[in-house]
């Protein structure tokens, strides 16, 4: 039976930290947190739509095989004893629906889960949902013509971004404690500045993906999301490692990312951007940064405006983009393109139709780079910037034109400030930073020095420890006028 929540504090209100702890000590049971998750997601998802497909039957067995068989190793890092997690909709399950948010694949169910979710099932996770996410995660606001559009909780008439939007709205409203999501543009980080949770875009490599058609590509990552830095560090530990699958994952480090955040120590130089130079960004939200960036002053960094030369990546990038939406979908687009969203269609035959030339180009500018960033890092420990160039926009807005007078002539272009960091390689994540006016959710991206994912989230941890903004969540589902939509729903089932 579901735990009532004026019988005992409820679960949901719990960190991921703090539930794997009560998990460790046998204080509570995975068959209680599915009993509990499935409990709230009966209570909030009519009104986000957050996660649209559900396996609980699936992870109450796997709660039970858990509760009787029990690893003999459950202190390793990473260890997540039977904590409930929701996977991207991108991301095969086994045996569970998989739809990549497309008409094409609206019936496929796989008999194989993702090298990820294998690794975190290995690691005491428990798949009890998919998360919803824009077609083929092609879009930077979360809708798609299978399961429609995700509401943001702060105000349901607000979008949550994308891709990982779903993921990112269903941690925030506690529906489960920790979530995965992917990102190539930036779709950790976007949706994780609109719903005021971390998002960590790891190194290339850090998390093993796959099997894959593409194996060698560096733009694209795998990567947690959750209510804090210490959760997004536990989820880390327990989605990286090596596989013989993926040709470019990287061996676990040997200090996990949970013990590198316990002893995190303030930045010495911190450099912070309101743009990169490259694109417009709302000046409520560069207010709202650099009041957060400034936090990193009063821990004794030096706080100085500066970032590498970005002059060369939006054209760049969206080469790249292109080339992996030809690679990856051109059999789509030939024998189903009248279930293709426009934007999906636009970036397939941009890929089609580029040359060597300009790919070999577009690979030499992210090259440059890569240097300058290098040799940027030689001077600061971390890069701060607006993870956003504005905050949740209208739900029914497919992506951002115009920011102060500039149009964008793409559905990608709005993503600029996110996109540029993934060229890099650097790891990056969307910490909250704080709220504008309206108490909409602002994110500040922070990015370290390659391969440093644990500086990142060092940074992320002290960021949160001066503003305290992750003790706001989860927060119930809100409307436009700031009232509580849960109230109602909570009557009729009768547990008021």
């Amino acid at each position: 039976m579901p735990r009532k929540p004026d019988s005992v504090p409820e679960l949901c209100q719990l960190t991921a930290t703090e539930a794997v702890t009560q998990l460790r000590r046998g204080e509570i049971s995975p068959l209680d947190l599915v009993d509990a998750a499935a409990q709230r997601i009966a209570l909030v998802e009519p009104h986000l739509n957050a996660l649209p497909t559900l396996c609980i039957e699936r992870a109450r067995d796997a709660a039970e095989q858990l509760m009787a068989n029990p690893p003999a190793d459950a202190d390793r890092p990473g260890w997540l004893g039977g904590l409930p997690v929701a996977i991207k909709d991108l991301n095969d399950v086994a045996g569970v629906r998989t739809t990549y948010g497309s008409p094409i694949y609206a019936d496929h169910v796989p008999t194989r889960s993702d090298i990820m979710v294998e690794q975190l099932e290995a690691n005491g996770a428990i798949v009890i949902a998919k998360s919803n996410t824009p077609e083929f995660g092609a879009g930077a606001s979360t809708f798609n013509e299978v399961f429609g559009k995700t509401r943001n909780p702060w105000n349901v008439e607000k979008s949550v971004a994308g891709s990982s939007g779903g993921a990112s709205a269903a941690v925030a409203s506690g529906e489960v404690w920790l979530a995965t999501g992917s990102d190539l543009g930036g779709s950790l980080r976007t949706p994780a500045s609109f719903n005021s949770v971390v998002g960590l875009r790891p190194s290339p490599g850090r998390v093993a993906r796959g099997p894959l058609s593409q194996p060698f590509d560096t733009l694209m990552v795998e990567g947690p999301i959750a209510r804090n830095a210490a959760d997004c560090a536990l989820l880390l530990d327990a989605m990286c490692g090596r596989h013989r699958e993926d040709p470019i994952s990287l061996a676990r480090p040997t200090e996990s990312f949970s013990s590198a955040l316990a002893a995190a120590r303030p930045p010495k130089r911190v450099a912070f951007s309101p743009n990169l130079g490259i694109v417009p960004v709302d000046r409520e939200v560069i207010a709202v940064c650099e009041q957060a960036a400034q936090q990193f002053e009063s821990m004794g960094a030096i706080v100085e405006r500066a970032c590498p030369d970005f002059s060369e990546v939006i054209e760049s990038f969206q080469i790249l983009r292109a080339s992996i939406f030809a690679a990856g979908h051109a059999d789509h687009l030939r024998d189903h393109r009248a279930k293709l969203k426009p934007e999906v269609i636009w970036n397939i035959e941009k890929g089609l139709a580029l040359t060597a030339e300009q790919i070999g180009r577009a690979e030499a500018a992210r090259a440059r780079l890569y240097a300058n960033s290098v040799a940027f890092f030689d001077s600061y420990d971390l890069l701060l910037c607006p993870a956003a160039i504005v905050p949740p926009f209208d739900v029914d807005v497919r992506y951002v034109e115009e920011v102060d007078g500039e149009r964008f002539d793409n559905y990608v272009h709005w993503i600029s400030i996110t996109f540029a960091i993934t060229a890099t390689s650097c790891p990056a994540l969307s910490a909250p930073a704080g709220f504008t006016a309206a108490g909409l959710p602002v994110g500040l991206q922070i990015v370290a020095p390659p391969q440093a994912d644990a500086a990142a989230l060092s940074a992320a941890a002290l960021l949160e420890q001066a503003t305290g903004f992750a003790g706001r969540l989860p927060i119930d589902p809100h409307d436009n006028d700031g009232r509580n939509l849960l109230n109602i729903h909570r009557a009729e089932l009768g547990l008021e």
